[in-house]
Formats: C-alpha cells, structure tokens, sequence
C-alpha cells in the first residue's frame, strides 16, 4: 500500500482499541480523527 498524504483521506480500517475491542473508522465518518499506535509496545508477538 502506497504511503497516504498529510489531509488525504484515509482507507476504511478496523483495529482493536486498547481493550481489545474493534473500533472501525467509519463509526468516525465525517469527523477528525488522530488514529496512534506503537507497534509491539507492549511485547505481544
């Protein structure tokens, strides 16, 4: 997948939160959202 711009809009996606529950952007549409992550900060391989 190709890097995305800074504004552009990004592609439909659904991660776990840190409770392990998924969480899908578009439950978000239509508002500003920062996603953040750590990759394996906390150790789970």
């Amino acid at each position: 997948m190709a890097l995305l711009e800074i504004g552009s809009e990004a592609p439909g996606f659904t991660l776990p939160n840190q409770h392990g529950k998924d969480v899908s952007l578009s439950v978000h549409a239509g508002k500003s959202v920062l996603v953040w992550f750590f990759p394996r900060a906390f150790g789970n391989n």
